[in-house]
């Protein structure tokens, strides 16, 4: 094959494999998509994928649907997630515990970094710290100042060993009040329950099934974990502005899909929910549940949860957490 004939067959090849890239971005989806949630039913990460699914369903004509695989800290929905084959017509919405558990379990069946192409980053969502209306802090400079003099009555609930507030709690530990004592819980539910009851101080825990307590007067919201203030509790100052900003960190939700998924399925999906998540009527939807919509490229979720693994890595060393 001569020079000519070489580059006019490359050419051909090329233009070729673009418009089966581009085929299969205008194919997608052929059949109904599974969305896998690694959780139980009826948490946030659920309801936001299902907000997620349904208008999916409604902009690309085949049905998205959740399907909830709990188990292992997410450990069973993402492995099987990963299995699957990766054109898109299997996704995976991910949450914290997807760049973490490889750090907490022995083994998990797949890595953060290999696994997945990630499509967005969905949502974020603050940790709220709260106390027991009884504890007598305003201020979270007054809280660290009541934990370093009172270490026997300074102990904080969370959802459970390696869950998002819990690693929070530590790395508020670490960074600003050694003397904090973890008391891990079966959930949420449980965990602010004990607060609201005065049996753990403290809290640290997402901020929905927070909310309606502070609005009541049966917790007090010291500050939110985000980079922003929440609009959910307006005049709730965030960690950095209450003076700790090493102590910042979100609840996030992320959507994935096997490695090896074409570039164009990726591209069309990130397309899709970015649309998705602009809507108004989303945004709202979003808001109740605590969450703010992102919608960032593939390239900035990527890079988001790299980071979030080096973050935890280190609060995970220190703190000496294992699941197992």
């Amino acid at each position: 094959m001569n020079r000519r004939d070489f580059l006019r067959f490359s050419g051909a090849t090329i233009a070729a494999s673009a418009g089966c890239f581009s085929i299969a971005a205008r194919a997608y989806p052929t059949r109904p998509v599974r969305v896998i949630v690694p959780f139980a039913a009826g948490g946030p990460n659920d309801l936001a994928a299902r907000v997620l699914a349904q208008k999916l369903t409604e902009r690309l004509g085949n049905t998205f649907y959740v399907e909830n695989i709990g188990g292992a800290g997410g450990n069973i929905g993402t492995g099987q997630a990963a299995k699957a084959i990766p054109d898109g017509h299997t996704l995976l919405f991910a949450a914290p515990s997807y760049a973490v558990n490889p750090m907490l379990f022995t083994k998990v069946p797949y890595d953060p970094l290999t696994s997945f192409e990630p499509i967005t980053m969905v949502v974020t969502a603050p940790t709220i710290l709260t106390v027991h209306p009884s504890l007598a802090v305003r201020t979270v400079k007054e809280l660290v100042t009541f934990i370093l003099n009172n270490p026997s009555a300074s102990s904080y609930a969370s959802p459970g060993i390696g869950t998002p507030p819990h690693l929070l709690g530590e790395l508020f530990r670490i960074t600003v009040a050694p003397n904090l004592v973890h008391i891990p819980f079966s959930g949420g539910g449980p965990a602010i329950a004990s607060t609201v009851a005065g049996h753990t101080p403290i809290s640290f825990g997402a901020l929905p099934p927070a909310v309606p307590h502070v609005r009541d007067g049966k917790l007090r919201a010291l500050a939110v974990t985000s980079a922003d203030a929440s609009s959910a509790l307006p005049g709730v100052p965030t960690v950095a502005e209450a003076g700790y900003p090493d102590i910042v960190a979100d609840i996030w939700s992320a959507v994935l899909t096997p490695a090896g998924t074409p570039r164009a399925v990726i591209e069309s999906l990130h397309r899709e929910i970015s649309i998705v998540i602009r809507m108004p009527e989303v945004q709202e939807r979003m808001a109740a549940l605590g969450y703010r919509p992102i919608g960032n490229s593939p390239e900035d979720c990527k890079a988001q949860i790299a980071a979030e693994i080096v973050k935890w890595k280190k609060v995970i060393q220190v703190a000496g957490i294992k699941v197992e």
